[in-house]
């Protein structure tokens, strides 16, 4: 019953050389089985003789004689396999190629879809055309494979064998003969394991490719979102820049319309006044001309009482006029100083308009406001600071400190711990109860052991107090600033980015000097020289103070 019922399978009846059905097979001492051509052709070309599988070496070749129980089963598992093929083939439909699919070589006309790829002929066939190499011994010897396409691609160029093995020395895929030749002290594996390795390497890269995807995604997010932000603030500042000059322009013109009115009011008095002097002379002359007129009739007339009692009606009738016009006058109009006061109180508004404007610029730049300490490392010796990092001021006596690269050796000066390549920071500093200090941002490479010069040329953008009340803009040239009250506090604003620095007096939320177009090469860093002591004259300390929105 179970021998009835065992059904060998093609592997079983395959060499492993050849990978087809046993010819003449033979058994080799180690046990294994193989065609008698193919293993004999091995050892003629191979410099050892030994068992292609187990590597067992052999000092004689040994005599091959045909195993006739094992040829004998392959005629049998040959017959059976013809048989159920041209079962199959007759049972079943043949099945038009279709695209994504392999094709038939042999078919001429209607292209049938391949069943089979033979890797000794390069060529697929469909069902009808395969049917040769299921019965004829000779073709049947050939290797049958699922259908691929250019088949050219899996043989050997140079022996004319299945690429089946791969040589990881070389990387590249070679046939059973390249590993007893060309490839004979290489690290050779199968191709299954070869794919395998190659498949997790490729997983690998994959994992990375899409992880640099992933970033690089977020990356453009990052960038779309900052383009977003940037026109929201182009835009907010749009609106305000046009909501304060159409401000500004209508306050132009009412100041333009109110000086015209008033020359125009000035004029139109005097031309009222003229007016009325000019009637009251005309009616004068008038009553002059009828006086006259009578006079004149009264002095042709003989008749003495009509000439006394016209006389005197005359008088009552139409009396002389008594007017003094000799002092009267319209002067020419003065309209000295009216452009100057009505340019005054125009630049009084721009002036309130200004205010309102570096009041909410203050207010957006604080919000850029960052957390900066004082760094010891780079403290003059002759300088003092807090234990929190936050105040500094000069002791007049020098400490023995280490000379390290960082420190500032000549003048008394000390950064902050955090420096800056991007972006926008603020900060704020009490000056409070000083007479000097120095204020701003300085490069990284700034020369920090020989005597300084204060100016974007040598890495320092700041802001100086001397002697009370002269201040500075440490520009080039230095910019020389007249200031309404003397700043307690000191607020210092920059955009890398811009090339900016801002430095401004927080309590009125004034605009002292703005640095543009600075080029700061690398990082900077916050920038305090406290001044020296000169005998608790300047003994106060700078205070590196909390922000809070104006």
């Amino acid at each position: 019953m179970a021998a009835a019922s065992y059904l060998p399978s093609e592997d079983q009846f395959l060499c492993s050389i050849c990978l087809d059905l046993f010819t003449d097979p033979v058994t080799i001492p180690c046990g294994h089985n193989y065609c008698k051509d193919c293993i004999t052709e091995h050892w003629d070309i191979s410099d050892r003789c030994q068992c292609p599988m187990c590597k067992e070496a052999f000092n004689t070749r040994p005599d091959l004689r045909v195993n006739t129980f094992i040829s004998e089963m392959v005629a049998q598992f040959r017959q059976s396999a013809q048989q159920k093929a041209r079962s199959s083939s007759s049972s079943s439909e043949q099945q038009v190629f279709k695209p994504g699919e392999v094709p038939c070589d042999v078919c001429t006309e209607t292209k049938l879809k391949a069943l089979k790829s033979c890797l000794v002929c390069l060529t697929s066939y469909c069902e009808t055309h395969l049917e040769p190499h299921l019965t004829k011994p000779v073709l049947k010897r050939h290797q049958l494979i699922d259908p691929v396409e250019n088949l050219e691609d899996r043989m050997c160029l140079k022996h004319d064998k299945p690429l089946e093995l791969f040589c990881k020395t070389d990387q590249t895929c070679v046939c059973m003969l390249c590993t007893v030749l060309d490839h004979k002290m290489h690290d050779v594996v199968s191709l299954k394991e070869a794919y395998e390795g190659k498949k997790a390497a490729l997983g690998k890269k994959e994992a990375r490719s899409e992880e640099m995807i992933r970033k690089r995604q977020l990356k453009i997010e990052e960038i779309k979102h900052s383009v977003d932000l940037s026109k929201k603030d182009a835009d907010r500042e749009v609106a305000e820049g046009v909501q304060v000059f159409t401000a500004l322009k209508e306050s132009v013109e009412r100041h333009l319309n109110e000086f015209i009115q008033t020359i125009e009011g000035k004029q139109n008095m005097r031309m009222k006044r003229a007016e009325d002097f000019i009637k009251e002379l005309e009616q004068e002359i008038a009553q002059l001309k009828k006086r006259s007129s009578v006079a004149e009739h009264l002095s042709q007339s003989e008749d003495h009482l009509h000439v006394l009692q016209g006389v005197q009606s005359l008088n009552i009738l139409h009396p002389s006029p008594t007017k003094d016009w000799t002092e009267v006058s319209i002067p020419p109009s003065s309209y000295e100083g009216t452009v100057v006061r009505a340019v005054a109180q125009l630049e009084e508004t721009l002036s309130q308009e200004m205010k309102k404007l570096l009041e909410a610029e203050l207010k957006r730049v604080q919000k850029y406001a960052v957390d900066v300490t004082l760094d010891p490392d780079t403290a003059h010796p002759e300088l003092n600071l807090s234990d929190d990092g936050k105040q500094v001021r000069d002791s007049d006596v020098r400490k023995n400190l280490p000379d390290n690269p960082e420190r500032f050796s000549v003048g008394n000066c000390v950064l902050g711990k955090q420096s800056f390549s991007s972006g926008t920071f603020y900060f704020e500093v009490q000056v409070k109860g000083k007479s000097d200090w120095d204020l701003g941002v300085a490069r990284e490479s700034i020369n920090r052991k020989e005597a300084i010069s204060l100016s974007p040329q040598w890495g320092y953008w700041t802001l100086w107090l001397r002697n009370i009340n002269e201040y500075k803009a440490l520009d080039a040239p230095s910019v020389r600033l007249s200031l309404q009250f003397r700043p307690k506090k000191v607020g210092v604003f920059v955009d890398y980015e811009e090339g900016l620095v801002s430095f401004y007096d927080v309590d009125a939320a004034a605009l002292f000097y703005s640095f543009t177009g600075c080029s700061f090469n690398g990082n900077i860093y916050p920038f305090f020289c406290p001044g020296d002591k000169c005998e608790r004259k300047n003994s106060a300390p700078l205070i590196i103070s909390p922000v809070r929105v104006t």
